[in-house]
Order: structure tokens, then sequence, then C-alpha cells
């Protein structure tokens, strides 16, 4: 289920965050990050594209439909800084802010190693790569649910 349209979610995307199910995970990725490599690993192996956006502008849109798992501490992660790995890089905070609105609440993402993100996101259900050129623009969603109408 889905809980509205941004006009920045392309059909491929809407396809894909549709398709998920609870506990599912999607990796936003910067234009560094070896996004085809990587999302032909995963479950739908083709990589989708979200170019002309920030990372944050990204997480906003896919926010906007899909719910972030409230079960898990792992419901957000961030590429940790090489060498500095408790250092918040500005788009990691402004990824942050987003997920914060979403949830009505701050929720820290978890911080994952470089390498150890990588392998995460080969088992994820896919990769959307963003236009993000900022280093360390890279981050994992895992979708929760929408419960039934009150």
């Amino acid at each position: 289920m889905l809980k509205g349209i941004d006009y920045r979610l392309n059909a491929d995307v809407l396809y894909v965050l549709r398709a998920m199910g609870h506990g599912d995970t999607i990796v936003i990725a910067d234009t560094n990050f070896p996004s085809d490599s990587v999302a032909q690993q995963t479950m739908h192996a083709d990589l989708l594209r979200m170019e002309n956006l920030t990372a944050a502008e990204a997480v906003n849109a896919v926010l906007s439909v899909m719910p972030l798992d409230t079960f898990v501490e792992d419901f957000a992660c961030r590429m940790e800084i090489v060498g500095n790995p408790t250092e918040v890089p500005p788009v990691q905070s402004e990824v942050q802010t987003e997920i914060d609105a979403a949830e009505g609440q701050p929720r820290p993402m978890l911080s994952i190693e470089r390498f150890a993100f990588y392998d995460a996101a080969k088992d994820a259900y896919a990769v959307i790569q963003t236009g993000e050129r900022r280093f360390y623009g890279c981050f994992i969603l895992r979708k929760g649910v929408i419960g039934p109408e009150a």
C-alpha cells in the first residue's frame, strides 16, 4: 500500500516500493557508489535512478509513500566515514532531518562501516542511484507497515 504519489517518484521506483514487503531494504546511493554492480546482486537486479535529486530529496520522496520499520533498530542506516565513523557530514544530517520529519520524532540512523555497508546493500531489495555528488550520501532504509483503517 502506498500513502500518496510524489511527482519525483518515477514508475520504476514506485513499482519497487510497492513490491517490497515489511522488512525489505532499499539503498539510496550517491553518484560514487558502485550502484550498478551492487544492484545486479539485489532481489530486483536492475538499477533504479533518481538522478536529478540529492540524497535528502530522494529520501523525502521515498518516505512520502514508504513507512519505515518501527520494530527494529536498523530501520535506517548511513555509511560511516572511513577513519572517522562518528562524524556526520551535512549530506547525512540532511537525510536525518527527512527521517525525523517522516517519523514525527527524532530517530537516529545507525552507522555501518563502508565495506559492511556494501555487503548489506547486496542483500537489499533494490538500489536507487541519486544525483548526490557529496561523499557518503549512501543510506539503507527498511520498509515498515501501514496499519488498517481505524
